[in-house]
């Protein structure tokens, strides 16, 4: 097949979880045999056009005049892709499969779907608006929520990654259950496999003696770092040697920072910031367990990274994360936004080796049997071959 996709993220350009999402199945899709492009926004220093292993990126700027509010930035790039797809096909391209990757996109795909009605559309819906937010409370939210709906119609085939996410999409939108798939995301088993154990980095953030909890991931609310804070001074009341690692990036950095200085934890709590994959890889090597306390989650891919990476992982039971874990069995898992059980399970897995061994090994089956890249990418082609049905039979 050949496969055209639109995202607002790829690699090296990492927003959030979509950029990881596109580049594995990208690859995948093209290591099997399929002609893969992806077109994408650009960022700095990166060339409009170049091949990534069996994959082509063509990159487009964001905006070509600056805008005014976010959703201005959204149109210029819809506009931009438009622009790069056309010349593409005037070129001598032709594609069977658009593959869209959440909201962003929207306008885009649906151009390009009316100007070559031959392509087959189908989206992945990572996230929605009303679950990042907990509802609809103002005016952007409420249009971001309709474009979303908009691109479901467009759609011969809506792709979501966790059965919670199902219900979701099904419950806003009303897709028809026949459109609408679940393919979890996946993780590359072999990610760790020539990444060392770096003491020295170990001791930029504790002593040999202490223990590292870690936490990754944006700084938002709906990650429910504040919990995970919340646990850290009654982990500490009976496990002193902890230190706490919360990396990343986002609005709630400066809130968590005053929050471990009023409760008088500042000294036992590093946030080193937003990590490179590289710098992510070899964090995830020299941590004793990873936290992932989120109060809505449509999937939880670095929760799959953690068990990869041969750590233990707690997780709260919010969206697709307790779809993955099961409780003691490959992982923990603790009631959504529950401070007290946090801690009390960080304190249990640290004291209990036999705990940790078994949750490890379990977690590193699970993933082989269920989140890997080759299989998910065979899923992915079959919605491909439906969907192109579909184009193909649809009455003239």
């Amino acid at each position: 097949m050949r496969i055209l996709m639109l995202s607002w993220e790829y690699p090296p350009r990492i927003v959030g979880g979509i950029s990881r999402v596109v580049y594995h199945l990208a690859q995948e899709l093209g290591a099997a045999g399929h002609f893969v492009s992806v077109l994408t926004m650009t960022d700095e220093n990166l060339q409009p056009c170049e091949t990534d292993g069996p994959v082509t990126v063509y990159r487009v700027p964001g905006w070509y005049v600056r805008p005014i509010t976010f959703i201005d930035s959204v149109m210029q790039m819809n506009m931009e892709m438009v622009a790069a797809a056309v010349r593409l096909m005037q070129s001598g391209e032709k594609f069977d499969i658009l593959h869209m990757h959440d909201w962003l996109v929207t306008f885009a795909g649906r151009t390009l779907l009316g100007l070559y009605p031959w392509m087959a559309g189908v989206t992945t819906i990572h996230a929605t608006e009303y679950g990042r937010n907990g509802g609809i409370h103002n005016d952007v939210q409420s249009y971001i929520s309709s474009v979303e709906q908009k691109l479901t119609e467009l759609s011969n085939r809506v792709i979501v990654n966790s059965l919670y996410m199902q219900e979701e999409v099904g419950r806003l939108f009303h897709p028809d259950a026949a459109r609408l798939h679940v393919i979890p995301n996946g993780v590359d088993l072999n990610k760790f496999s020539n990444v060392p154990v770096d003491m020295e980095l170990r001791r930029t953030h504790a002593s040999d003696e202490e223990r590292i909890v870690f936490f990754v991931g944006r700084l938002t609310y709906e990650k429910g770092v504040h919990v995970l804070m919340e646990a850290v001074p009654r982990v500490l009341a009976r496990r002193p040697d902890v230190k706490f690692v919360i990396a990343g990036r986002g609005q709630e950095l400066d809130a968590l920072r005053q929050r471990a200085w009023n409760m008088g934890v500042a000294h036992r709590v590093d946030f080193p910031g937003f990590l490179s994959d590289d710098e992510l890889l070899r964090m995830f090597r020299i941590v004793d367990i990873a936290v992932f306390p989120s109060l809505y989650e449509p999937f939880g891919i670095v929760a799959l990274e953690g068990m990869v990476a041969g750590v233990p992982v707690i997780v709260s039971d919010a969206g697709g994360l307790n779809e993955i874990v099961t409780n003691r069995e490959n992982g923990m898992k603790f009631s959504t936004g529950n401070a007290d059980m946090l801690a009390q399970e960080i304190v249990e897995l640290l004291e209990n080796a036999d705990l940790r061994r078994a949750v490890v090994g379990n977690a590193i089956r699970l993933v082989d049997e269920r989140y890997r890249w080759d299989r998910i990418a065979q899923r992915t082609v079959g919605i491909y071959e439906e969907a192109l049905t579909d184009v193909l039979c649809k009455p003239e």
